[in-house]
């Protein structure tokens, strides 16, 4: 069988070709539509053609509607593959002559099943690919211990689900064993010689911006500073580095600690595979859509709450440049982190917004323009004293395994501001936030989520999206101009 490939993304046409390919597709490649109708001219007929909405030269309507008036290409099956959401717009594709249409990301069994719907592969055949497909997950550890790179190996290695795939013991080497194969996660240290883990990160950044990246730190004053430079600088998580002379307490520390990580920064592709009723299961969200005001709001917003956890610096130092310089309500944030990793947090968003981002300290009485940070290990909330809001701070007991939690602070907000209450629930494992999030709505408050190809876990803003919470579900790219534009249209 043969397809072809029409993606202006050299990433995504490398991986939609992976997939075909362990369906035995002969896989050709064009960058745009011109390109494709060229390469249609010198190859045989494909069974399929995968086409992406939006490209330089033709787009894929575009090519979409040639290939429809073109009498040569009749009953070629045509298959969308777009970031595009909106389902008037998923409509025009295929009134434009698409056969079916699959939103970007996609899982292989997603892209099974529409061969499966257009008659062009059978679903013993899919399946029996998806099965296949369920790789391990590639981890490359990079540290300068060889006790720790030996130890991580032999517990890794125990795990089915993992496969390491290589070692280094500084980041230089790290960059040429990624060159040579690209894992689906690098474990990396911080403090190492020749090439440090941040220097490492920094240059891997420039290279792989997507490639997951989980951080050994230890829980230090150091290393918590370290630890917080290497997040804001794009690593998705941190975790204690193992330590201690039982080698045995150490490999259950990583069993603990570090797998679970791994696993949630690199999810199965596929967890499982349903042929009954002649469908392959998907792993893919359920559908979700923005919340539809009940009405257009003219309510001050009053103030900006933020829920963050996994991806929670880099996402910060992104999203509020954006809008707290031109700020005139305070802005609270929890994100998820230790005592000694928020403060570093707060020294280092300052420095990144030019503006000063504290700790909050109980008793504060919130002014126009106040960024503050949940101190880790306290719950933050707003109180009210007369006309007075101040921020109070608790050892109450964890929400969600939180402390602090965004549902704590995002029901006093909807207590206290309601309908004046704009709730941000950015990137981040499990569902802290959307306990608050359904307060916030009941109040008549707003609430934005940050989409899931930006998140590094679409865990928290997940929930909230799927549960129809949000006003609006935005790349993080847009969500801190979208925070200004609310603020403008709605001064106090």
């Amino acid at each position: 069988m043969n397809a072809l490939i029409v993606d202006d993304s050299k990433p995504v046409r490398s991986i939609l070709a992976r997939m075909l390919k362990a369906l035995r597709f002969d896989c050709h490649e064009a960058a745009n539509g011109e390109e494709a109708l060229a390469l249609l001219t010198q190859i045989s007929r494909p069974d399929i053609v995968t086409v992406n909405w939006h490209m330089p030269v033709m787009d894929g309507i575009e090519l979409i509607k040639r290939l429809r008036a073109d009498p040569s290409s009749q009953g070629l099956r045509l298959l969308m593959v777009s970031t595009e959401q909106d389902q008037d717009r998923i409509a025009m594709a295929l009134d434009a002559g698409a056969d079916d249409f699959v939103v970007k990301p996609f899982t292989e069994a997603a892209i099974g099943q529409k061969l499966i719907d257009l008659g062009i592969c059978s679903v013993s055949h899919v399946a029996t690919s998806v099965v296949a497909s369920r790789t391990p997950i590639r981890v490359l550890i990079v540290d300068d211990s060889l006790t720790i790179r030996s130890v991580l190996a032999t517990t890794l290695a125990d795990d089915p689900e993992l496969q390491v795939v290589g070692t280094a013991a500084d980041g230089q080497l790290g960059l040429v064993r990624i060159r040579e194969s690209i894992p689906d996660i690098v474990l990396l240290d911080v403090e190492m010689p020749v090439m440090d883990g941040i220097t490492m990160l920094r240059e891997l950044r420039r290279i792989q911006p997507r490639l997951p990246v989980l951080m050994f730190s230890s829980l230090t004053e150091r290393g918590a500073k370290a630890a917080i430079e290497a997040l804001v600088a794009g690593a998705d998580d941190y975790v204690a580095k193992p330590q201690g002379s039982n080698l045995a307490d150490v490999a259950t520390r990583i069993r603990a600690e570090i797998i679970p990580r791994i696993k949630q920064l690199v999810p199965r592709r596929q967890e499982a595979v349903d042929v009954s009723g002649g469908r392959v299961a998907t792993v893919q969200a359920p559908a979700h859509s923005p919340r539809v005001p009940r009405r257009v709001r003219s309510e001050k917003i009053a103030a900006v709450v933020v829920a963050v956890s996994t991806g929670g610096p880099s996402a910060l130092a992104d999203f509020l440049p954006a809008f707290v310089s031109r700020s005139s309500v305070p802005v609270l944030i929890v994100q998820h982190m230790p005592p000694v990793f928020t403060s570093h947090l707060a020294q280092r968003l300052t420095h990144i917004c030019n503006l000063p981002v504290r700790e909050a300290q109980s008793g504060h009485v919130l002014a126009a323009g106040d960024i503050l940070l949940a101190p880790g290990g306290l719950h933050m909330e707003v109180v009210k004293t007369g006309s007075a809001v101040s921020v109070g701070l608790t050892t109450a007991a964890p929400e969600n395994s939180c402390r602090p939690s965004a549902d704590v602070l995002f029901r006093s907000a909807a207590k206290i501001w309601g309908a004046g209450t704009l709730a941000v629930v950015l990137t981040g494992m499990g569902r802290d936030g959307f306990q608050g999030c359904e307060a916030i709505v009941a109040a008549g408050g707003d609430v934005l989520a940050q989409d899931e190809s930006t998140s590094v876990v679409w865990g928290m803003p997940g929930h909230v999206a799927r549960a129809g919470l949000a006003d609006a579900i935005l790349p993080l790219s847009q969500l801190g101009v979208e925070v200004s534009l609310r603020l403008k249209r709605r001064m106090l």
